[in-house]
């Protein structure tokens, strides 16, 4: 199981979920090596996947949104695996609903979302694909809210995700 020292949880806690949340995630960086592949995915727990997947999620989102999220490699992680599935039961039921929606864009368009591309092309991404605009101006709206109900869930199941040490 993971650990993470109580001091350090609570000194983040004190800065905001967002902190919270970061302590929980690198640790999982750290435990995989910084890198998610095949050979180190038993290394973490259902619970924990979900959480990593979400920190790629935000971080993702906030600098490019989709079409970045996607064309970095996290297309998968973050639509076929049962992550909007996970997320309804941390209680982000918004976002849960908000990643089926683009699940249904990026289902049929999988292939040419996922292809290796030059810049042009991956400008161009967002031109063709102009219909995650509206997603992302809706996660926008609730990121706060919903990271709020994640972070809570985390903090009520706590040994779930590590194990805390002093």
């Amino acid at each position: 199981m993971i650990q993470i020292k109580d001091s350090v949880l609570a000194k983040a806690a004190e800065k905001g979920m967002d902190e919270f949340l970061l302590v929980f995630s690198n640790a999982y960086l750290d435990e995989i090596g910084g890198e998610l592949t095949a050979q180190n995915m038993s290394l973490l727990n259902g619970n924990q996947h979900t959480l990593l997947a979400f920190h790629f999620f935000t971080r993702e989102m906030s600098e490019g949104g989709f079409v970045q999220l996607i064309q970095n490699g996290y297309g998968g992680y973050i639509f076929s695996n049962p992550f909007a599935k996970a997320i309804k039961q941390f209680g982000a039921v918004e976002l849960s609903k908000l990643i089926y929606k683009a699940k249904e864009i990026y289902d049929p368009n999988k292939e040419k979302l996922e292809r290796e591309t030059t810049t042009e092309e991956f400008n161009a991404l967002y031109v063709d694909f102009e219909e995650f605009d509206e997603l992302e101006e809706v996660y926008f709206d609730i990121e706060e809210k919903q990271t709020t109900l994640i972070a809570s869930y985390v903090d009520e199941h706590i040994a779930d995700f590590a194990e805390i040490i002093k």
